[in-house]
């Protein structure tokens, strides 16, 4: 059985960056068994409806404002795999599910993949996050995708845990983390480790920290999918740590 990972993907030049967060994708690209494809929950995909892209070619989308011509300029030529998507569809019934031919793959998924599978040889699929759906429906739609582990997939969202621009340090080098955004972080790693969901589910109830690590979900909701994967022997593990700007959590959730 195949683990399943949140990632942190923080700012989009990771994707062009070498520093500790992308040695660390690197290093869990070569650990894991190679899967078979890649089935991507990011939260760049953010929208009303569940939809899955089904393209064979999926296109790599700059969905960002703001950055170097060098980001732009990234390719990330993964294919599709429409046979997943159609596992994913049948999967997720009775639930409606779009099968989506116009998205390809945000930034949520290729600035991190192409560290951790440089070559771009295995099929990636992504699903699409219901903004009009409640924490626990992620979570739900989590728990029908966990036989894909058994099928050779690698379930994987794209996120922050602590995902915050208002507070975030621009142009300042290494700046130390907020109180907050630590509280939260060590919070959260409690709960995981203590093998605990509801808590997680129900984040705004996890003090006065939460309403500045998720001020909006759309970060914070692709972990609920990956809790929903876990099985109920898989140890939890966190293979990358650090904060990002102050206000951006970068750690990984591995389960499994």
């Amino acid at each position: 059985m195949l683990p399943a990972i949140f990632f942190g993907h923080g700012n989009p030049m990771n994707a062009l960056a070498e520093n500790p967060f992308t040695a660390a994708w690197r290093r869990f690209g070569l650990a894991t068994p190679k899967p078979r494809a890649i089935l991507s929950i990011s939260a760049h995909w953010y929208v009303p409806g569940t939809g899955v892209s089904i393209s064979s070619v999926p296109r790599t989308i700059h969905d960002f404002g703001g950055f170097p011509e060098s980001l732009y300029a990234v390719r990330y030529p993964a294919p599709g795999d429409p046979g997943l998507a159609n596992r994913v569809h049948q999967l997720l019934q009775p639930l409606p599910v779009q099968l989506d031919h116009s998205w390809g793959l945000d930034h949520g998924t290729w600035s991190v993949l192409c560290h951790v599978y440089p070559d771009a040889d295995v099929p990636v699929v992504q699903l699409s996050i219901d903004r009009d759906k409640p924490a626990e429906s992620h979570y739900e739609i989590g728990r029908k995708l966990a036989p894909l582990r058994q099928e050779g997939v690698l379930i994987v969202g794209s996120g922050n845990l602590v995902h915050n621009l208002r507070a975030y340090a621009w142009g300042r080098d290494n700046p130390d983390p907020y109180d907050w955004a630590l509280r939260f972080e060590d919070r959260a790693k409690g709960i995981l480790l203590a093998g605990e969901t509801k808590p997680l589910i129900r984040y705004e109830s996890l003090g006065a920290e939460s309403a500045l690590a998720i001020p909006t979900p759309e970060h914070y909701l692709p972990l609920l999918y990956i809790l929903g994967a876990r099985q109920q022997n898989d140890p939890i593990t966190f293979p990358v740590e650090g904060i990002e700007g102050g206000s951006i959590s970068m750690l990984s959730v591995q389960i499994g």
